[in-house]
């Protein structure tokens, strides 16, 4: 199955904004197409471009004992079959260079973690492979330096590429989202610009080890970002974020999700 991801994203006959979500980390298979169902289910009638969300293994844990994954291939796997049971793309993180061409093989989007956005050599290994390429600004960095990372993806030749704001450091255990990041990012990258709204709302560096997060606000987080100009939605989702093995404390809960996304399409329509 080809997707043409950069039209897929641009395909909403209303003009409406694209999604990435689905849970943090992949748990099993039957959670992993269950979400996807439901999601699909959500947004197809809402003319929103569903890209399916998980990590296949989780690198950036705070402490040791933190759950990282069920194994690499039987995570990709799930990821691909998500992939041609529904017929849409799939995107997941990697972490070092050695894991771009494995994951290509079955994902559509590789992601750039916000800690890695400067690291070269990752950058390049993914945009080697031809797929595109979405990269999470840094929590330490200024939006008009995505330029930079957007640069070193094109230089490969790939100009599949798009960039996330998941938030800045604000203090050493909350972020702020600057609203004018979205179009300064979409002028100086020239790039679809993508809002992370349960990520942006952890709560890290906790002294337990657990990030902690605030995810009352992802309905505001997300209302002021679509208004901003995002063209798209990354979220995480889980039927109960309560017994998810992986940031739990920030997912927005399958049952409401709906109602967001019918909110977020209504502010779309109302700003043409």
């Amino acid at each position: 199955m080809n997707i043409d991801i950069k039209n897929y994203l641009t395909s909403s006959p209303t003009g409406n904004f694209f999604l990435l979500a689905g849970p943090c980390v992949i748990e099993g298979e039957e959670m992993a197409l269950d979400l996807a169902e439901q999601l699909l289910k959500i947004a197809t009638p809402l003319n929103i471009p569903l890209v399916f969300k998980g990590s296949y293994r989780k690198a950036n844990r705070s402490r040791l004992d933190s759950f990282t994954g069920i194994g690499d291939f039987k995570a990709l796997e799930i990821l691909q079959k998500v992939r041609h049971t529904f017929g849409i793309p799939v995107v997941t993180d990697i972490h070092e260079t050695h894991e771009a061409a494995l994951a290509a093989e079955f994902v559509d989007i590789l992601q750039i973690p916000a800690f890695l956005c400067r690291q070269t050599d990752l950058l390049l290994a993914a945009a080697s492979t031809g797929k595109m390429v979405n990269i999470k600004k840094g929590q330490f960095l200024a939006p008009e330096a995505m330029k930079y990372a957007v640069e070193k993806v094109r230089s490969e030749g790939n100009d599949k590429v798009a960039v996330t704001d998941r938030g800045t450091l604000f203090g050493y255990q909350d972020l702020i989202v600057d609203m004018r990041a979205f179009p300064i990012m979409k002028h100086e990258c020239d790039c679809p610009v993508i809002a992370d709204i349960t990520h942006s709302l952890q709560q890290p560096n906790s002294a337990s080890g657990v990030t902690g997060g605030r995810p009352e606000m992802i309905s505001t987080i997300a209302k002021a970002a679509i208004a901003a100009g995002a063209d798209g939605i990354f979220m995480e989702t889980h039927r109960d974020p309560s017994k998810a093995k992986s940031d739990g404390a920030n997912m927005l809960p399958l049952d409401k999700v709906e109602d967001l996304l019918n909110r977020l399409t209504a502010i779309r329509y109302a700003l043409g």
